[in-house]
């Protein structure tokens, strides 16, 4: 699927121009520039929010510039910087495979094969052909203990394996909602998958 998109214009409509000001208000003046990663959030958000695709384009990128009274150049260097900004379409579903060591020792290669198998993706930073999926290689998550982990738009997906990671992928490919965020396996938060071992109450774990 091509990802050329040309967006010409871009204006904050008015639910993000209420963000933007909230933004821009929590830093004194002449410091608005502190508030630029946040303006790029919004940005996306509104692009995600308005036609199904979470990404900033240029054009956002330069209004966020005389937004701060900043040279573009500034707001670019943020955008291209950080991960978390899209600087060209991705799919409906942004797969953020973390493939850094706690992952890739819990077995981050499957989900990276499965990921790759089940969207008919090649290799990382391409759309799938029906445009649902984009397939990003990302580097620590902060979730190790809960590793392999799968980022999907904004929700982690936790204690994957291949088979769990086909079934949440065809469930997203046959129209269905993503699932609760969190751990795959029922795991409560970060507790050891067996049960309770700290903090106990007096009378020992319960049954």
């Amino acid at each position: 699927m091509s990802t050329q998109v040309e967006v010409q214009t871009f204006a904050f409509d008015d639910v993000s121009e209420a963000a933007v000001a909230k933004a821009i208000a929590l830093y004194p003046p002449g410091k608005q520039m502190s508030a630029v990663k946040a303006l790029l959030d919004i940005a996306q958000r509104q692009m995600a929010r308005l036609t199904g695709i979470g990404w900033v384009p240029q054009a956002a990128m330069d209004v966020i510039a005389q937004r701060l009274g900043v040279a573009p150049i500034r707001v670019y260097e943020n955008a291209t910087f950080y991960t978390m900004f899209n600087t060209k379409p991705v799919g409906k579903y942004h797969l953020q495979v973390c493939t850094t060591t706690p992952c890739w020792l819990r077995g981050s290669d499957d989900i990276v094969k499965t990921c790759k198998s089940a969207t008919g993706i090649s290799s990382f930073g391409q759309t799938s052909e029906d445009g649902l999926f984009t397939l990003t290689e990302v580097e620590c998550l902060g979730a190790c203990v809960n590793a392999p982990i799968l980022q999907i738009n904004d929700d982690y997906y936790e204690d994957l394996d291949a088979a769990r990671t086909e079934a949440l992928l065809d469930g997203l490919k046959a129209g269905g909602a993503l699932p609760p965020a969190g751990s795959t396996i029922g795991r409560q938060a970060s507790a050891p998958v067996t049960h309770q071992t700290t903090l106990l109450p007096a009378n020992g774990p319960a049954e």
